[in-house]
């Protein structure tokens, strides 16, 4: 019994040798099979360039928020309630648009009372003129009767007590009309006055409606209807939404590197967004507390851009020497950085450090890297030059 057992074990070993002997007979043949069929895989054509050494400015970042060019805070002129407030913040509004309109009754009831007294004016003043041309009759007949007087008293033909009293008469007639020359004038200027009245308070009762000075876009409101409005409290903030600046600030020590008129790269929001701007003004008196100066940067009209939102300038500094690869040839996978390497037709993947197109760690100088990579295009996959 114990000879059968034993012959079983001798058995079941040989079997399981076999099978171990076999296994490792396939995996042998199986890895030369993949290797000559990855050798097999048709390389994919790529354009490389080399890793050089090239002169590149050293970089100033600057934040800043976004300004309008044109802001605008809408103030009452009059002291009056708010009858109607016709916006809202984020509205857009046209040039001459009504804003707000203030309650006017009281000034339209002074407009009418300033016309009415410019109409009295007028009339007075053709009353005066009448009484002019009167007194210019009047002189004009005392003087033709003392003139007959004056050549009867010469023949001896009339007395001089006659010559006299032609004579007063004659005085007198002259004394009325420039009496009445006066009143006219003064009548004349009173009409002045009055419709000068009149017109200041057409123009007072205008200041109850409010218009948009330009076109723009509401960002802020300070008043509800039923508040008071007076003069110079702020209503409505109204910005010109077709130029915007970035305001940023620069340290003192890069400041003489920034000069009016220089083509400045700006970032917006999460620094996505790139716009070509120009320095349009640059401070001359340092912020005492800060050591910075402020610099304002024009940009093109763009859709999108809003009032306080961040933007980053970055400003072009001296030349120094550095490694650089173009920015096609980087590849980003969430927090990586890499490129792919071509060593002997293969392409290689290398993690990099890079700065823009600066290269910090991860590549010599000479080294091709894969420009733009074909979607097909993985570690130890061959490639083929077709480009540089």
């Amino acid at each position: 019994m114990k000879q059968i057992i034993a012959s079983h074990h001798v058995v079941f070993a040989g079997a399981t040798a076999a099978l171990v002997m076999s296994a490792a007979l396939a995996g042998c043949s199986a890895r030369p099979a993949a290797a000559a069929s990855a050798d097999a895989t048709e390389p994919i054509a790529v354009t490389i360039a080399q890793v050089a050494m090239t002169d590149v400015a050293r970089a100033i970042d600057a934040g800043g928020v976004l300004q309008a060019r044109t802001t605008a805070t809408i103030a009452a002129r009059i002291l009056a309630p708010v009858r109607e407030v016709r916006v809202l913040p984020g509205d857009q509004v046209r040039e001459g648009q009504t804003l707000i309109v203030l309650d006017g009754d009281d000034l339209a009831a002074g407009a009418r009372a300033a016309r009415s007294a410019a109409l009295a004016a007028e009339q007075g003043a053709k009353a005066a003129a009448a009484e002019h041309l009167a007194a210019e009759a009047g002189l004009a007949l005392a003087r033709a009767s003392h003139d007959r007087i004056a050549g009867l008293q010469a023949k001896r033909s009339a007395t001089a007590q006659e010559l006299d009293d032609a004579t007063a008469t004659l005085r007198s007639a002259e004394a009325r009309v420039a009496g009445a020359s006066a009143r006219a004038l003064q009548a004349a200027l009173a009409v002045e006055s009055a419709r000068a009245a009149s017109d200041q308070a057409s123009t007072t009762g205008s200041f109850t409606t409010i218009a948009a000075p330009f076109d723009g876009l509401i960002t802020e409101k300070m008043v509800e209807p039923g508040n008071m409005a007076s003069p110079g409290t702020p209503l409505l903030r109204l910005e010109d939404t077709r130029g915007f600046r970035l305001e940023v600030r620069v340290d003192e020590s890069r400041i003489g590197e920034i000069r009016n008129g220089d083509s400045v790269p700006v970032f917006l929001g999460t620094g996505t967004i790139s716009i070509a701007g120009t320095v349009v003004e640059v401070s001359r008196a340092v912020d005492a507390d800060a050591r910075a100066f402020l610099v304002k940067i024009a940009l093109p009209d763009a859709r999108g851009l809003r009032s306080g939102e961040f933007g980053k300038a970055r400003f072009g500094g001296t030349l120094r020497r550095a490694l650089t690869i173009p920015s096609s040839a980087i590849v980003r996978r969430g927090q990586l950085t890499s490129v792919f390497v071509v060593d002997q037709g293969i392409a290689r993947v290398r993690l990099v450090n890079v700065s823009e197109s600066e290269v910090l760690a991860g590549l010599t100088e000479s080294e091709m890297v894969i420009l733009s990579p074909p979607a097909g295009v993985t570690d130890g996959r061959r490639v083929s030059v077709g480009g540089r």
